[in-house]
């Protein structure tokens, strides 16, 4: 089996499209350059840290529990849990820089301080977390690779899926929104091999949004179009 090799040096297949869409504005320019910095949480990179030095979280979040969004797209979504659960520290994890650029200016316009960016692939940041400890986990519409010779870039593979499980603390939850049939299907049959439970008793258990849930603009797109979103919890074991 193949694989490219990622940006950083990794040899990663990517599990996501683009980096940079077309354009970005001034103001987003301004974000990049001066608030992004900031809110690292530490060095992830392989250039950063070759080692693969594991990242003193406790330096960053204090006692917090920590939550982890992969692919935090526009950044909706990780701004309204931040902004909800301050108690919380949270990360986002996203490779495609103009969504960095949007959520960092939600974050300017935001009351927030529990939030830490990593402006690439999630992989990189697996390697520099320690065991058990993330006690939430959100992948929301991931890239559904939707040609059956692409399911393998999906992230429900075994490449992610048996890391996550490390870096998760045992009754963890992970939460999986997705729009795509197929993608729940692969997700059901891959997610329970890799140390979780899925957690429903019935069709309205994955039918139904989580009672925090905020609707991103991916969900509303597939709303318009008449695709049902579906909402899966596990918990690690």
């Amino acid at each position: 089996m193949s694989k490219t090799n990622h940006p950083s040096g990794a040899p990663w297949r990517n599990f996501y499209g683009r980096f940079r869409g077309k354009t970005i504005r001034a103001a987003q320019h301004d974000y990049l350059e001066n608030d992004l910095a900031p809110l690292s949480p530490g060095p992830v990179s392989w250039e950063e840290n070759p080692e693969r030095t594991p990242l003193d979280l406790a330096c960053l979040f204090g006692d917090r529990d920590i939550w982890l969004e992969i692919g935090f797209g526009g950044g909706e979504h990780l701004v309204h849990m931040a902004q909800t659960y301050r108690d919380v520290g949270i990360l986002g994890c996203e490779p495609f820089i103009n969504g960095v650029a949007m959520l960092l200016g939600k974050i300017r316009k935001a009351d927030i301080d529990n939030v830490a960016i990593h402006p690439g692939d999630v992989r990189d940041l697996f390697d520099v977390l320690p065991d058990d400890t993330l006690s939430r986990v959100f992948l929301n519409y991931p890239d559904p690779w939707p040609k059956k010779r692409h399911h393998r870039r999906r992230f429900v593979t075994p490449e992610h899926l048996a890391p996550l499980a490390r870096v998760m603390k045992p009754g963890a939850e992970l939460r999986v929104a997705t729009d795509i049939p197929d993608y729940v299907r692969q997700t059901l049959e891959q997610v329970p091999r890799h140390g979780f439970v899925w957690q429903a008793e019935c069709a309205a258990d994955w039918q139904t949004p989580w009672a925090d849930w905020a609707s991103t603009r991916y969900e509303q797109k597939a709303l318009r179009e008449g695709r049902r979103p579906y909402y899966l919890t596990f918990h690690a074991a």
